[in-house]
């Protein structure tokens, strides 16, 4: 029965109170239930000092595995608003976007995530390195060449940093 759950479970992104994410994490855990929350580390600086904190890199957004059976219990955690939804309904993440939002992250390269539109550029893929075969886009964010990763559904793009020689044009 476990391994039949599994198998039917889907990912799906949750909107979170503001700067609840770790809270609601705890909480979807302590519950037993699948969730993933992408931290990136930054260093901060306040007027009296520096210090490298973790934070999410989607704000107020959390992933969770979950089968039908759970779908209230996630709604019903505290912190949680909805899920996102498309046409009424939460739409299922593929797995594949969260495994490469995770293989992005363990990689020691500049991430950043946008809500904002950007302006479309030449398909690339990464020949070298650790996240070879990645697909994107080419554009210049903030002055800076950067491969963009659209994340289906949560309206969120990935701004990946990456040496220019790491990239070659896409053939499509």
């Amino acid at each position: 029965m476990a391994l039949e759950k599994k198998i039917d479970a889907r990912w799906y992104a949750a909107y979170t109170k503001p700067r609840n994410e770790k809270k609601v994490l705890e909480r979807l855990e302590e519950a037993g239930i699948e969730s993933y929350l992408p931290l990136q580390r930054r260093l901060k600086q306040w007027s009296d000092r520096k210090k490298m904190v973790e934070e999410p890199l989607f704000r107020s957004y959390i992933f969770v595995r979950i089968t039908q059976k759970d779908y209230y219990n996630v709604l019903n955690t505290l912190g949680i608003v909805r899920y996102i939804t498309f046409e009424g309904k939460a739409v299922p993440i593929p797995d594949n976007q969260i495994n490469l939002i995770k293989n992005l992250l363990e990689q020691n390269v500049e991430v950043e995530a946008v809500e904002e539109t950007l302006e479309p550029g030449a398909k690339v893929e990464v020949k070298f390195g650790s996240l070879i075969g990645l697909k994107g886009e080419l554009v210049e964010h903030k002055g800076k060449q950067k491969v963009v990763v659209k994340i289906e559904h949560i309206s969120h793009s990935l701004l990946v940093t990456l040496p220019a020689q790491y990239v070659t044009k896409a053939i499509e």
